[in-house]
């Protein structure tokens, strides 16, 4: 059964919003708490609420009524300040989730997303910190980052070399390792929930002796992988299953973006708090470069946080002329 609320609140983000109008279905009628009255609904039927059965705040059953059946659930569209927020949470959790992988909380996690996002941005900038004594100590660093191709001997050195405890491994784009069965039966090995986790290469080398790496070593670190793909869509079914026991030994974070409207309040979030600071443009010239992007975001080449940099670039080099500049280079033609 479905419910119209006549009086009626639920807190968004930390904002009480008025809900009187609006049609959800009905879970469990009026109840007390000890936060006072509510009613209990299916948030999930409604964009921009948890997916999940929600509490309603209201004073009795009089601030609902019965729709007649087949009255539709409302349609309601997130605000933009909602979506930045929302945006603004998830990337904020994928940097707490990263200091919890440096202190060695976390074992692994992936993060997966759309190109030009900010994945790589998030991680690199919570680890550079947690590493600026060592870099000031003049001590090796805790942390590195993997880009490109990497054969399962060398992802075997690499975890060798970066075995030890509060040391954090970030694969970034290196996706060949998760193609390849070997390797992910090492990554396996190395982020298993044993409380050893010990990882063999049982055939000869002449890497390994080269290189002073053992047979066998125990893995006391942690890892990250940030990936474009998305592990469902993977069509052998062999690699699948070989990724789904890797996932299952990793906290997964999803950053998916899907829309232009999306991807654009992305942007101007990343630029109002300061990602071309480092320019020293003049605030009108920021505010043309997100305008520029916003106006012209069906015919770019990518609608990224990375074009936004290259226009910056443009706009750093040829003040006069940046904009023709720009649709001569990260825009397709007409």
């Amino acid at each position: 059964m479905n419910i119209r609320i006549l009086e009626g609140t639920y807190k968004i983000r930390g904002k009480d919003v008025e809900l009187a109008g609006m049609v959800f279905p009905l879970v469990e009628g009026f109840k007390v708490g000890a936060k006072g009255g509510y009613v209990t609904v299916d948030g999930k039927s409604i964009q921009g609420f948890p997916d999940r059965n929600i509490k309603i705040t209201c004073e009795g059953e009089h601030a609902y009524e019965s729709c007649a059946e087949g009255t539709a659930t409302t349609i309601r569209e997130e605000t933009d300040e909602e979506t930045i927020e929302r945006l603004r949470e998830r990337f904020d959790m994928l940097e707490d989730m990263t200091r919890a992988t440096k202190k060695g909380d976390v074992r692994a996690m992936i993060v997966s997303g759309p190109p030009g996002v900010g994945k790589s941005h998030g991680v690199e900038k919570v680890l550079g910190k947690h590493d600026l004594i060592a870099t000031l100590g003049d001590r090796p660093a805790k942390y590195e980052v993997v880009k490109g191709a990497m054969s399962a001997i060398g992802l075997y050195c690499k975890l060798y070399k970066m075995a030890d405890k509060d040391n954090v491994i970030v694969f970034d784009d290196c996706d060949s390792i998760f193609s390849d069965e070997l390797s992910l039966n090492i990554l396996k090995a190395a982020l298993d929930s044993k409380k050893t986790r010990r990882i063999c290469w049982n055939t000869d080398s002449f890497k390994l002796r080269n290189e002073g790496v053992p047979d066998s070593f125990e893995f006391k670190g942690s890892a990250i992988f940030i990936t474009n793909i998305k592990f469902d869509n993977v069509k052998s079914a062999k690699m699948r299953d070989h990724l789904t026991a890797l996932e299952s030994r990793c906290h997964y974070i999803d950053l998916a973006i899907d829309t232009d409207r999306e991807k654009m309040l992305r942007i101007k979030q990343i630029t109002n708090d300061g990602m071309l600071d480092n320019y020293k443009l003049d605030e009108e010239t920021i505010q043309d470069i997100v305008d520029f992007i916003d106006i012209n975001k069906k015919r770019l080449r990518e609608l990224s946080l990375r074009t936004v940099l290259k226009v910056a670039d443009l706009a750093k080099a040829f003040p006069t002329k940046w904009e023709a500049m720009a649709e001569n280079t990260v825009m397709r033609r007409a």
